[in-house]
């Protein structure tokens, strides 16, 4: 057995690990196998990564023989069990179950299972979408962020280097799995920041200013759009920008600007309780009975929940769920739905900022 201790060239203050808990808890983990399946392959690799004063320190447990599978378990768990978070990429589907079984197999107690697990695969999953991603592997996420690595190795390639190394007890072949299981951690903690992007929709944004903006499109046609700029809850690692149907999002650092478009047009409000209402067809809206029970019975029906309305003109702000009240329509059956800009409103930071997070959850989709 073979335990390969070494300091990594990233500054602990380049990651925040607050959001994770306690940094002197954190253990991020990565293995390497022969297989997926803990019954038919191989442990030969634990490579793990934590803070160690102002830098990261990366310690390898490497089995030198297929023999020693037990031995880097024991030597890894005893380390592991100073720590309280356990990180890892997709490891709720691999590192940490295949952990598992190989400690049934051995009798050994394992105590990775009691850790808070912290899966980045699974939270940065989400974000796909809205960063353009191809795909979510850890590799290409490092490419988003310009990580360079050495190693060229997949995981599979590696299976074929550990048979080589057992064979010939190549150097080239122990360093080629040192070095990617070295890079994979070095990766994982790289890609840390991306979690930032998270916090665009679970964090606080606060609006820090609002205009309103009157413009001439492509084809003539008036329009008007809210400007808001944002402070964003953490600093973004990359700019990025995403667009979808006239909304308009871009984020730098920790400043974000919000374009959304702005409807200066009439709606209707439907009132809910429609058999207390006369529509009145020449006026074109609703009147409660109290008060619709002046006007002459020629000029007066019966509402129906398709006629229960009065009309708004004013400035909108369109919604997707009936999130802010009151709710304002084209018609009965659209499923689109609006807000107004009132002047209380215009006023109200807090609205401003609530609306601009629930904008970001939707073209984040």
């Amino acid at each position: 057995m073979n335990i390969i201790t070494k300091q990594l060239n990233i500054s602990a203050d380049s990651i925040n690990l607050d959001r994770f808990g306690n940094a002197e808890d954190i253990l991020f983990i990565d293995i390497e196998t022969t297989g997926f399946t803990a019954t038919s392959s191989s442990l030969y690799l634990i490579g793990c990564a934590y803070k160690d004063g102002l830098m990261f320190t990366c310690k390898q447990f490497f089995a030198e023989k297929t023999s020693e599978e037990s031995r880097i378990l024991e030597e890894f768990l005893s380390f592991a069990s100073r720590f309280k978070i356990l990180v890892h990429f997709n490891g709720n589907n691999f590192d940490v179950p295949y952990i598992q079984d190989k400690c049934e197999k051995y009798g050994l107690e394992c105590h990775v299972s009691d850790m808070v697990g912290i899966d980045l695969y699974k939270r940065i999953s989400p974000l796909k979408t809205f960063l353009k991603l191809p795909n979510v592997k850890q590799k290409t996420l490092e490419q988003y962020l310009h990580v360079t690595r050495r190693d060229t190795c997949s995981g599979k390639d590696l299976i074929n280097v550990y048979h080589d190394y057992l064979n010939l007890f190549s150097v080239d072949a122990l360093s080629r799995l040192i070095t990617h299981n070295e890079e994979d951690l070095q990766g994982m903690i790289r890609i840390c920041p991306m979690l930032s992007y998270s916090d665009l929709f679970t964090g606080k944004i606060v609006v820090s200013k609002v205009d309103m903006d009157r413009y001439v499109d492509n084809e003539g046609t008036q329009r008007c759009e809210l400007v808001m700029k944002l402070k964003l809850p953490n600093p973004l690692p990359q700019e990025t920008t995403s667009v979808d149907y006239g909304y308009y999002f871009k984020g730098e650092g920790d400043v974000g600007i919000l374009k959304v478009p702005v409807f200066d047009c009439e709606l209707k409000y439907f009132y809910a309780n429609y058999r207390d209402y006369y529509y009145l067809p020449v006026e074109d809206e609703a009147l409660h009975k109290s008060v619709a029970s002046f006007v002459d019975r020629d000029h007066r029906v019966q509402a129906t929940a398709a006629t229960c309305y009065t009309k708004v003109h004013s400035l909108f702000l369109q919604q997707w769920e009936p999130l802010f009240l009151p709710l304002y329509k084209i018609d009965y059956h659209s499923q689109n739905l609006f807000l107004e800009i009132t002047d209380e409103r215009k006023k109200d930071r807090e609205f401003f900022s609530e609306y601009a997070s629930y904008v970001l959850n939707h073209i984040s989709r």
